[in-house]
């Protein structure tokens, strides 16, 4: 055992359990699916990195959820979308007479709601009330105290409530003509499995990510991921959006066309630079904006 109190076999457990959940608050506070995994791939990393460092640890979910509230913390810095504005106030009286529905409200609530919130109030409910901590483990979490967090949590709510009544119609994102091309000649190939045509189009430098899987470097390494493809038959490829972003979507013809993942492809001219697939990472998928581009 390490000074930790678990060795690293259950913190490897421990991370692919949590996973999903530790993806559900990172995606709210980043109000992205794809920026929510990069927040929790950073958690992994740092939280392998302190546990080797010997870090002693008495509650290690709430350990996790610390270290994932630091890492969107910082992501959001480094962003520079928004400061949180709160002032503390005391509202230590307030009482929660109506858990349940908020926690309704909240887990039905949209990634672009959430960030309607400051970064304090999207912290409070997304683990009160999304992920059921109680008052004293989000405290635990954000380091915020019980006052801080009862009005975070008040003022949260109210927000989402009001955002729930308003009827906006969000424009559809539109993909640049060229990028447009370049993806549905990608999607053609692959749909078509031919393969060999999607190798020439991949640099000899490629990075080539399985979210939750593996990651793969140059076209020796990346043949493995297309043959993979090519031995089974439950996909075809459509372009669509993913939190605004374009991407190819992974819809699965035999169970009603149900998108099961996503793939984010970057070029380098005509040449495919990088790709991130995200078939086998479902709870990106669950938290993700996605709509399916229409001709």
């Amino acid at each position: 055992m390490s000074s930790a109190g678990f060795d690293r076999a259950e913190l490897d457990t421990m991370l692919v359990g949590l996973r999903p959940k530790l993806h559900r608050y990172a995606a709210r506070m980043a109000g992205s699916a794809i920026e929510g995994e990069d927040i929790v791939q950073e958690t992994v990393v740092k939280a392998l990195a302190a546990h080797d460092g010997g870090a002693r640890v008495e509650r290690p979910e709430q350990w996790l959820f610390r270290i994932a509230h630091n890492a969107a913390q910082d992501h959001l810095r480094r962003r520079q979308r928004e400061r949180s504005r709160m002032s503390e106030t005391d509202m230590t009286t307030i009482e929660d007479l109506s858990a349940s529905a908020e926690a309704r409200l909240a887990a039905a609530a949209s990634l672009r709601s959430f960030m309607q919130l400051t970064p304090a109030q999207r912290s409070a409910v997304v683990l009160t009330d999304v992920l059921g901590l109680s008052l004293s483990e989000t405290c635990e979490v954000t380091g915020a105290t019980l006052a801080a967090t009862k009005a975070a949590l008040h003022r949260g709510r109210a927000e989402l409530k009001a955002l729930a009544g308003r009827t906006d119609e969000v424009a559809m994102p539109r993909l640049d003509p060229e990028e447009e091309r370049r993806l549905r000649h990608y999607v053609d190939l692959f749909n078509a499995r031919d393969f060999d045509g999607v190798r020439r189009l991949i640099a000899e430098d490629i990075e080539l990510e399985v979210v939750n899987r593996t990651r793969l470097r140059g076209k020796k390494e990346a043949s493995t991921y297309f043959g993979n493809y090519d031995r089974v038959g439950d996909w075809e490829l459509s372009l669509g959006f993913v939190d605004n972003q374009p991407a190819i979507l992974i819809r699965n013809p035999q169970a009603d066309d149900a998108v099961r993942g996503f793939v984010l492809i970057d070029w380098r001219g005509e040449e495919v630079a990088r790709i991130r697939d995200f078939r086998y990472a479902p709870y990106c998928v669950v938290e993700a904006d996605i709509c399916l581009l229409t001709d």
